[in-house]
């Protein structure tokens, strides 16, 4: 696997796939942690003598829209790098070329937001290779967008003899690799989220990889209906108990334990004014909804997490963002911390889990915590991505 380290960039000019798609509003950067991810791997460029070019896309713009470009958060990368970082408002052709050929060593350019052209999302090799010629080597740093076979992601490497992991990336596929093929034992998973179905080939991949499966949030409603409990108003799945049926019944000839919720914190509306109460999560009455996991699954929960050498946490066990029906998640959060501390290897992926850490201040407590929410959901499946196979096959 080929990495910065490999290569002394005295000299040399690095284009860089980073992902910079942060939330903006009127101009300013709401969570510049994706900024912040790409550092170590522009400095080292940097303190090399090499030269940085900058490529990212932001949000789903339809032709070259304003309120996408990519000029608006330079003064944040400016400010996170402590460099000057120098705009143009293309990323292919005359002006973006003549601003890549004019950076002196130590030099940082951001050019515009790709997907102000449709090539990039089409993987156009026109356009991949304008790009390339922007840079003597290739650094791919997004593992966001590594699952896509676009352009500045996968198709660019082929234009390169010299192409590399930036640091973030090879920190992702370390993780990642660490769950999934070097593990050590016991393991544990913990699925959250609201439906079976968007987790079921990451359970189906999983299931030889792990120990223990901690299934919560709303999906667990659907393996517990299956099961013959009631679950009220909860959301269930009718179309995939079967197939809840059949997860319990592999993970059993697997030698695996799935642990369900066995009480729930239910509310008769979807709000967070609602009444609440706690059932057992197998008898919650009609007109009542579980939103979150009981002090007792929590204390079961947090047991299996105690007891674990290896940690990914992917999916909330409640209404997270709701205050009710926090606490499950909170306290889930927390196990998984102090099981770090104690000498766990603890992965946080997905959207809604890394949203959880963040915001209820968990983050320095796991080991590592993802930035791809699909690109980490396409590697627990087991399949591969264009992004990382285009520089591991350099």
């Amino acid at each position: 696997m080929k990495t910065l380290d490999d290569y002394n960039f005295k000299d040399k000019q690095a284009l860089i796939r980073v992902d910079f798609n942060v939330p903006v509003s009127n101009g300013e950067v709401g969570d510049a942690t994706r900024i912040e991810a790409a550092k170590p791997t522009i400095i080292k460029i940097l303190e090399d003598g090499g030269s940085v070019v900058l490529m990212s896309h932001l949000g789903r713009p339809e032709g070259k829209e304003a309120k996408y470009s990519l000029e608006q958060i330079t003064d944040t990368v400016s400010n996170i790098l402590g460099v000057k970082v120098k705009f143009v408002n293309d990323c292919v052709g005359e002006a973006a070329e003549k601003a890549a050929s004019e950076l002196n060593p130590g030099e940082v350019l951001l050019l515009e937001n790709l997907r102000f052209y449709d090539e990039e999302t089409a993987g156009d090799e026109g356009f991949a290779k304008q790009l390339a010629g922007l840079g003597d080597i290739y650094v791919n740093d997004a593992f966001g967008t590594a699952h896509r076979a676009h352009a500045s992601t996968t198709i660019v490497a082929q234009y390169f003899d010299d192409k590399c992991f930036g640091y973030l990336l090879q920190k992702e596929i370390e993780s990642l690799n660490k769950v999934l093929k070097a593990a050590e034992k016991p393991v544990t998973a913990i699925l959250g989220g609201a439906k079976v179905s968007s987790k079921i080939t990451v359970i189906e991949n999983i299931l030889d990889k792990v120990d223990h499966l901690i299934i919560g949030g709303g999906m667990a409603f659907t393996f517990v209906k299956a099961k013959g409990g009631n679950v009220g108003d909860s959301l269930v799945e009718e179309d995939k108990q079967q197939l809840a049926l059949d997860i319990l019944k592999s993970a059993e000839e697997k030698g695996v334990k799935i642990h369900l919720p066995v009480d729930s914190v239910i509310a008769n509306s979807f709000s967070n004014d609602a009444k609440t109460d706690v059932k057992p999560t197998g008898n919650i009455p009609e007109g009542w909804m579980g939103l979150d996991a009981g002090p007792e699954t929590i204390e079961n929960f947090s047991k299996v997490i105690a007891g674990s050498k290896t940690i990914l946490w992917n999916g909330p066990v409640g209404v997270f963002e709701m205050d009710a029906f926090a606490n499950g998640t909170i306290k889930i959060g927390e196990a998984i911390g102090k099981a770090t501390s104690n000498g766990a290897f603890s992965l946080v992926g997905g959207g809604d889990s890394v949203s959880a850490v963040k915001k209820f201040n968990l983050e320095d407590q796991m080991s590592y915590v993802s930035t791809g929410g699909g690109a980490m959901l396409e590697m627990l499946e087991g399949k591969s991505l264009p992004g990382i196979d285009a520089i591991l096959k350099a």
